[in-house]
């Protein structure tokens, strides 16, 4: 039972719940391949509960994961793959350790009747029902369970082992369901707690207080010394846990398509556009011959701002273009028109929301939205009121503008409906309520129900092989010509088409660095043992661009530094410095009022009605359960010595407390704590089970 006992020591969220793949017969895992990056001789990839995880044993599970994976998609598993499912594996590894030990102690176990009452018995598993579910009405079909078991020794082996897994992991949700079971029937709320909350939530309170924010004391007035960060981290050494990351600084060299690439294709599409114009099914020619899948049919709805105007030029059986769009090309024969069943309206709102759906709220709203609709009508312009009065904040960067939409449900219904019942453009001269408030709406596009049929080839300017050579290049010049930050930073400096970029505290795991994709390699490099902090990297090859790295910080999770948390520290204590200061300043204070004017600017005194315990907030200094406490503790007309809150400091005062009333049942109340702890039990079993088992995770250093 250690584990249930670490559950009541613990008071943090868990990093995450265990995934058990409990739907991997029909749907199979995300998951897939073994590819493996390397890890030097030493060929444990872990650690869970004492027992050493083996590279090669890790590998197995993956491969089974794999081979389901692509029986059930037919496909082979991607990089995105890849990584998900060596996080299900490893979780299933603990799972198969670290929990059946729990198990074990405890005596938990799935008994054979269980197990066939779970497959086809009288209490069926939801993941059963869900996969056995009538394709058509979606109704659980017992007898096909019955005749798949029947039939299931003359399918497949890849679908008997899918099916094997699945019942596996059915048993394993159902031992795991058991244990938090025993952990939520553990706990027992008492009277005296609930009681303790009911007062919380309704015994209410008059503050007066005076509150110095630490902000309005500048920090440049502050010094703060590395041996006062020092101090408070040694006090503090609970609230800072070590984790290994790493910083590096980087310079990246763009692969992007130089103006003779831009030509060639330029060329080549002018090719296309006669090879379209002459084509039998011109449609399948320009799917052949796409880079981007374009629809053979558009409204205004999904055309660009280019498309739309070009096409009011068109005429049937002509070929036009090519029209530039970023780094993509565009021709178009254009097939005529034909009338579409939605029709394609553009138009603009100015949105007046109401916070809560009350006579007296709406009837503010409206005569706001009222006020608005009469200045319109006189003249006013639409997109200035709309950036200054919509609620629609979106909208109204764009002066109330909505782009091109369909009357296809995609807009609340009295809207849509005042929009498309409208005839040409032009204000809509009436509000229109919705449940997000008034709408006052100008339609900018007249609706229309034509279908334009274009034939479309989309080609993306790529850069060529020569393009690619010459980036290398200039990043393979530029990491052979450093060794050091020092001549990374010189380097740097002479090239002015260079910029250096900082990621800061990249985890282990991280396949990202900054704003980076697919950087596994980079993470890696930065920490491999053998390299040292302003080391400069070899090239890095990513999507779009080559990189040059030099590593210039690292912190180790069993090594904790200043440096680690300078920043969080430095607010820390800076903001204690602060508050000695202002507490000196204050001296005794005897009134409230007469005390902020003799401390000066930044000094605020105000008043907290009818608050609670348990939600109160404090108007300038928000929710300050610290601060709550102290004038929830006075006695009426009782004050504090001035002390530190979370963002300044305090003078608290009491007028007045009014008692919530006793009541006969604080069953409610009960329950309510009841179910946090529920709620919470998954979480917190999993932190705990991980905490005791002791897990050394290397597989960063592998993948």
């Amino acid at each position: 039972m250690s584990v249930i006992n670490k559950i009541r020591e613990n008071s943090g969220w868990a990093v995450g719940l265990i995934g058990i793949s409990i739907t991997l017969f029909v749907l199979g895992d995300l998951f897939g391949n073994n590819t493996l990056f390397g890890g030097g001789n030493n060929q444990t990839l872990g650690e869970i509960d004492g027992k050493e995880i083996n590279i090669q044993d890790f590998q197995g599970r993956m491969d089974v994961m794999r081979q389901n994976y692509e029986a059930q998609t037919g496909r082979a598993a991607g990089e995105q793959e890849l990584t998900a499912l060596r996080e299900q594996a490893w979780n299933q590894m603990i799972i198969d350790i670290a929990y059946k030990k729990q198990y074990d102690n405890l005596g938990l176990t799935v008994t054979d009747e269980e197990k066939t009452d779970m497959v086809q018995g009288n209490h069926i598993s939801p993941a059963i029902q869900q996969a056995f579910a009538n394709p058509t009405t979606g109704a659980f079909d017992k007898s096909a369970v019955v005749n798949y078991l029947k039939n299931l020794k003359t399918l497949p082996l890849p679908q008997q082992q899918s099916w094997a897994d699945f019942e596996k992991n059915l048993y394993a949700d159902r031992l795991r369901q058991k244990y938090e079971g025993i952990v939520q029937m553990s706990s027992y709320v008492t009277k005296a707690e609930a009681e303790k909350e009911y007062m919380a939530q309704n015994t209410k309170a008059n503050l007066r207080y005076l509150y110095v924010p630490f902000y309005s004391m500048p920090d440049t007035t502050i010094k703060v010394t590395d041996s006062q960060l020092s101090s408070y981290l040694k006090d503090h050494k609970d609230e800072y846990k070590g984790i290994d990351t790493r910083t590096v600084q980087y310079v990246t060299f763009p692969v992007v398509p130089n103006p003779e690439d831009s030509a060639t294709l330029n060329t080549e599409i002018k090719d296309m556009a006669r090879g379209l114009a002459s084509a039998a099914n011109d449609s399948a020619y320009a799917r052949m011959n796409s880079d981007i899948a374009m629809p053979t049919t558009m409204s205004y709805a999904n055309m660009s701002d280019q498309l739309k105007e070009a096409v009011k030029e068109f005429v049937p059986g002509g070929v036009y273009g090519p029209y530039r769009e970023g780094d993509t090309y565009f021709i178009y024969k254009y097939g005529g028109t034909r009338k579409d069943s939605l029709s394609t309206v553009r138009a603009s709102h100015i949105l007046v929301s109401f916070e809560n759906p009350t006579d007296s709220a709406k009837s503010a709203a409206r005569q706001k939205a009222e006020g608005i609709l009469s200045q319109l009508r006189g003249g006013a312009s639409f997109e200035a009121l709309a950036a200054t009065n919509s609620t629609d904040q979106q909208s109204a960067q764009r002066g109330g503008d909505l782009g091109y939409f369909q009357n296809n449900g995609g807009m609340v219904k009295p809207f849509e409906d005042a929009v498309f019942s409208h005839n040409g453009t032009g204000l809509i001269p009436r509000l229109v309520e919705s449940q997000f408030g008034y709408h006052i709406i100008k339609v900018t596009d007249a609706k229309s129900n034509t279908l334009y049929r274009l034939a479309t080839i989309a080609k993306t300017i790529a850069p060529s092989q020569a393009t690619r050579d010459d980036a290398y290049r200039k990043a393979d010049q530029f990491a052979a010509s450093v060794e050091s930050k020092e001549e990374f930073d010189a380097a740097v400096a002479k090239d002015k088409s260079l910029v250096i970029a900082t990621a800061t505290r990249i985890p282990e795991n991280s396949s990202n660095v900054n704003a980076i994709q697919n950087a596994r390699e980079i993470v890696r490099w930065a920490f491999n043992d053998k390299t040292g902090l302003n080391k400069v990297s070899q090239v890095f090859e990513t999507d779009d661009q080559y990189v040059v790295a030099v590593l210039t910080g690292k912190t180790e999770a069993d090594d904790i530094k200043v440096d680690d948390f300078r920043d969080e520290l430095t607010a820390k204590v800076r903001n204690q410095l602060k508050a000695e200061q202002i507490i000196d300043k204050l001296g005794t204070v005897n009134d409230l009022d007469d005390a902020a004017k003799k401390y000066g600017a930044g000094a605020l005194v105000e008043t907290a009605e009818d608050i609670t315990l348990a939600t109160g907030l404090l108007s300038s200094a928000g929710f300050d359960p610290y601060a709550l406490g102290k004038g929830f503790g006075l006695k009426k007309g009782q004050k504090t010595n001035p002390f530190p809150g979370e963002n300044g400091v305090f003078v608290m005062e009491q007028l007045s407390k009014t008692a919530a009333p006793q009541i006969a049942d604080y069953t409610p109340y009960k329950s309510q704590i009841q179910q946090n702890i529920e709620s919470r039990a998954s979480f917190l079993l999993n932190e705990a089970v991980r905490d005791n088992a002791n897990i050394v995770d290397r597989r960063a250093k592998f993948f």
